[in-house]
């Protein structure tokens, strides 16, 4: 996808929402959606056909995290992942004749996506968990220091994300990973902005968990997977027919599989040659709006410990919802997209940051098509509707 601003075409700046399916993705799934047919499960050829594609995508996905092919689950997307992961791993809901069952933790932070805080709010709900809170620092990073007070051995499960999914900014997920081991806690990591994008070892990571979410790296919507360590051991979600090793039941969408396997191939090749240029742009579009505004804006993006294509903002005292209205050519966002439209971001409050900023939040996610010419266009028209609205 390429817009020009010369043309009258929207300028594209929401990639953290979703990107593009890559034009070798769409190649890889044309056989799959025009005439090849075949249920992985099937033992004649067509469904054998069908299989390799889903083992060959796994494959791929796996080099690209650099885990086993067999520790790769596939889902329905990232939240689905990260629904199995969290419910997965917690005991029942009741015990028997629906006696609560005591002691399993949820350690969470304000930071997670909703994928996790909303799935642990049920499970308290429900008397599945214990949510424990994890405080963040003034960067918007899990307080290590309180964090290491606040995990206890015993049963639970420690989530985080590896990127925020509004400000990018990067979480320290391998000294999480340290305090999970000391206590015997296991980790979820959710990598669904990062897989893709930058580097993600799940072995230098150290997590046992990890979720992916296909439409973030130019893989179809609908399509994820969930990164399970050897060892760890789940209770299925859906039930059936027992595919995904038992993990996730219904016939494999091969379709989606593929282009997901695909998009992994293309990350692995092409990531370090893009991400240079990205964050070159991502660093001008700042200047250029720090520039221009002054001590009204607030860079939330952490400067150095942050994915590549993500700048995160607040405009001082000025409703950015209203401001993306009057620029309906500009395609960004007040927040995440995953957040239902809710204007006032909660991960502000939980930095300490002041209300008078709150609802001028302003996310502006790049991606491998984005041009200098966007976002010198870009940064003019949001410049001259903030500063009408001083």
């Amino acid at each position: 996808m390429q817009s020009n601003p010369s043309n009258n075409l929207p300028i594209y700046l929401d990639f953290n929402a979703s990107a593009p399916v890559l034009p070798e993705v769409a190649q890889t799934m044309a056989p799959w959606l025009n005439g090849c047919v075949g249920n992985p499960s099937s033992k004649h050829v067509y469904g054998q056909r069908a299989r390799e594609t889903v083992e060959e995508a796994r494959r791929n996905l796996a080099g690209l995290i650099h885990c086993k092919p067999s520790e790769i689950i596939f889902t329905g997307g990232g939240t689905e992942a990260s629904t199995l992961a969290l419910k997965g791993l917690a005991p029942p809901a009741r015990g028997l004749w629906g006696k609560i069952l005591p002691g399993f933790r949820l350690y969470l932070s304000p930071a997670d996506h909703p994928a996790s805080i909303e799935t642990g709010f049920e499970m308290a709900k429900i008397g599945q968990a214990r949510l424990k809170w994890m405080e963040l620092d003034k960067a918007g990073r899990v307080d290590l220091e309180k964090a290491a007070r606040l995990i206890r051995p015993g049963r639970g499960l420690v989530t985080t994300l590896v990127a925020h999914n509004e400000s990018g900014t990067l979480q320290p997920v391998r000294e999480l990973a340290d305090l999970c081991n000391k206590n015997g806690v296991p980790l979820h990591a959710d990598g669904a902005q990062v897989v893709g994008k930058i580097p993600c070892d799940v072995r230098e990571l150290g997590c046992d968990l990890l979720t992916i979410a296909g439409h973030k790296m130019g893989a179809p919507q609908g399509i994820g997977a969930l990164f399970v360590r050897e060892g760890i051991c789940l209770k299925p979600q859906v039930f059936g027919g027992g595919q995904e090793g038992g993990l996730r039941a219904g016939t494999e969408p091969v379709a989606l599989i593929a282009g997901l396997g695909e998009a992994a191939r293309v990350a692995r090749e092409a990531m370090q040659l893009v991400n240079p240029k990205i964050a070159e742009l991502r660093d001008e579009l700042w200047n250029l709006l720090s520039r221009g505004l002054g001590d009204r804006i607030l860079r939330v993006t952490h400067p150095t410990m942050a994915l590549p294509n993500t700048l995160f903002v607040a405009i001082r005292n000025t409703d950015t919802g209203r401001l993306l209205n009057e620029l309906p050519r500009l395609c960004a966002s007040t927040g995440s997209a995953c957040h239902d439209g809710r204007h006032q971001s909660r991960l502000l409050g939980a930095m300490g940051i002041n209300k008078h900023w709150h609802t001028g939040t302003l996310r502006l996610s790049l991606g491998r098509t984005t041009s200098r010419e966007e976002i010198i266009t870009a940064v003019g028209w949001i410049l001259e509707k903030a500063q009408s609205a001083s």
